[in-house]
């Protein structure tokens, strides 16, 4: 009688928090009859070849970018807008994916998906211009950005309770481990053979995802078509979540606010996402159900991923320019550098998903935070001799991090939500992800600017007639240049011109520095929300079988 009744209460327009209780554990069984629990493993193997592939096309163009332009006749930020164009179509399309399933089926959705993904790969490889790649690549976003919510949910539905720790360190070796080690694919292939084959690469994996997800992914019994069509809510949708992910790509580039056209931007994405959610709230049947935050373990654990993948992008854009241009390594080696981070989510996140269910994840996450901001601190402390393992050790402890709070994070967030509403939490919380991995982008690339700025005014007033130290280094200089066989005039220039390129060398680092405390004291931040989350249900009272 109680599964009956909460299954009632939580369908797809209502309320989408599940109440706490046994009965929800009866709940996910009977969602897991039609669904994919028969073949748990090969249904979250299908799903995720297609995520991993998504997430790895947000970094692996990145390198590639100046050969891009090179190829098709365009300036590097003209190129950007390939970059641009995947996000911000991405981003639109996430918080319908649940919708959209309801629409067609959770199932067909996916195969047309990694179909619509796969073909649009081919065809950016194969792009006479840049207009052309655009166009393909908003394809690839638009296909690719239902793939992530839809992965997941499957992957909670076909694993019980107790289980979908192990399945969600599945899910977070993709989300991790494939930004990360798309600048070093990218890189790979670019140098090794052409920038084309950053997105033939896909076309295999595609086919292979499509074939696996016909022969295991099933629909489950609760999914049904939407009785009405959100329109209002589509558009609201569609225009603000665009223009916000436009604005926060190239807010740095267009000099934020002395920007119009970005001020614009940010303008219409605000007045629009405000409407947005006074639109959800009252609508019957709304695109994107924001009633699940009422749940207060989903609100806080959607605002702990935000901050989660604030850090995790900001890091991950702040280190490839460190290494390339302040201690001048090649794309290539920059990129292997920076592979330990890797290492440690691929090895930690398994180990993590086996005991999350055992372990108080809030106590998994707590130590991921603490982690997290040790390593912050321990980048914070590096200088310009820095060698390979100075920087080894920071990133394998960030990856241990990050494996410590994305498995437990996701199992808890969702571990109080109704089956019915998986689909709709799930591809929230990607879309929560995704804008909280663009955010942190945008600010720390502008904290990096206006930091260096800063210092390049402090340090410059010490260079100077009235300071000894620098009239010392300048003639050294001088005579430096005079011995190589400059006449006085061009060696006095020169000199001036090298303790010029040190003091912005000297600022630039000082300002990476200055980003990782401002990081570390933002994870630091966090830690007390963690206390917020509930406990999770199978962890917190035995679960009542049927025969009781």
């Amino acid at each position: 009688m109680n599964d009956q009744t909460n299954r009632g209460e939580l369908t797809d327009a209502g309320a989408a928090a599940q109440p706490p209780g046994n009965t929800f554990s009866s709940g996910v069984g009977a969602a897991m009859q039609g669904s994919d629990a028969q073949h748990p493993w090969l249904a979250a193997l299908s799903v995720m070849a297609g995520t991993f592939m998504v997430v790895l096309d947000t970094t692996v163009v990145n390198v590639s970018l100046p050969h891009i332009a090179g190829s098709l006749s365009a300036s590097v930020e003209e190129s950007t807008w390939a970059l641009t164009s995947y996000l911000a179509a991405n981003a639109i399309i996430l918080p319908m994916t649940a919708w959209l399933a309801r629409l067609v089926g959770r199932k067909r959705l996916l195969i047309l998906a990694v179909a619509g993904f796969t073909t649009a790969s081919a065809l950016c490889g194969m792009a006479p211009n840049l207009m052309m790649l655009i166009a393909f690549r908003i394809i690839q976003g638009t296909t690719g950005g239902v793939m992530q919510p839809l992965s997941q949910s499957v992957m909670l539905e076909a694993f019980p309770p107790r289980d979908r720790g192990k399945a969600m360190g599945l899910w977070s070796i993709g989300i991790i481990v494939a930004p990360i080690l798309g600048p070093v694919l990218g890189g790979w292939l670019t140098d090794n053979l052409s920038w084309r084959w950053v997105f033939y690469v896909n076309v295999p994996v595609g086919l292979v995802a499509i074939a696996m997800i016909r022969a295991f992914i099933k629909d489950p019994l609760y999914m049904r078509r939407p009785e009405r069509i959100d329109g209002y809510g589509i558009f609201l949708l569609a225009i603000g979540i665009g223009a916000l992910q436009i604005g926060l790509d190239k807010g740095e580039e267009e000099d934020w606010l002395a920007s119009g056209w970005i001020v614009a931007l940010l303008v219409v994405a605000t007045v629009f996402l405000v409407a947005l959610v006074i639109r959800e709230l009252m609508a019957r049947h709304p695109v994107v159900n924001l009633r699940v935050f009422k749940e207060r373990t989903y609100a806080v654990g959607v605002t702990l991923i935000t901050v989660m993948t604030f850090v995790l992008y900001g890091s991950l854009v702040m280190l490839p320019v460190f290494l390339q241009v302040l201690l001048g390594y090649p794309a290539l080696q920059a990129g292997f550098t920076l592979m330990p981070r890797g290492y440690a989510s691929l090895f930690a996140t398994p180990m993590v998903g086996l005991i999350v269910g055992k372990v108080d994840p809030r106590k998994l996450m707590t130590l991921g935070f603490l982690l997290g901001a040790g390593s912050l601190f321990w980048f914070s402390c590096l200088d310009l001799q820095v060698n390979y393992w100075n920087l080894f050790w920071p990133q394998f402890m960030q990856g241990l991090s990050f494996s410590l709070l994305m498995v437990p994070l996701t199992v808890v967030t969702m571990d109080r939500i109704a089956p019915e509403a998986i689909g709709n939490a799930a591809s929230v919380f990607n879309l929560m992800r995704n804008i909280g991995g663009s955010v942190g982008i945008a600010v720390t690339q502008t904290l990096l600017d206006r930091f260096r700025q800063g210092q390049i005014n402090i340090l410059g007033r010490h260079v100077s007639a009235d300071s000894p130290a620098a009239r010392t280094t300048l003639e050294s200089l001088r005579r430096m240049f005079v011995a190589h066989g400059s006449d006085a005039t061009t060696a006095t220039q020169q000199a001036h011109m090298m303790v010029w390129g040190m003091v912005q060398k000297q600022a630039a680092m000082i300002a990476y520095l200055d980003v990782f405390r401002v990081l570390m004291v933002l994870f630091l931040v966090a830690i007390p929300l963690v206390f917020l989350l509930k406990k999770p249900a199978h962890q917190t009272k035995p679960e009542i079988t049927a025969a009781e």
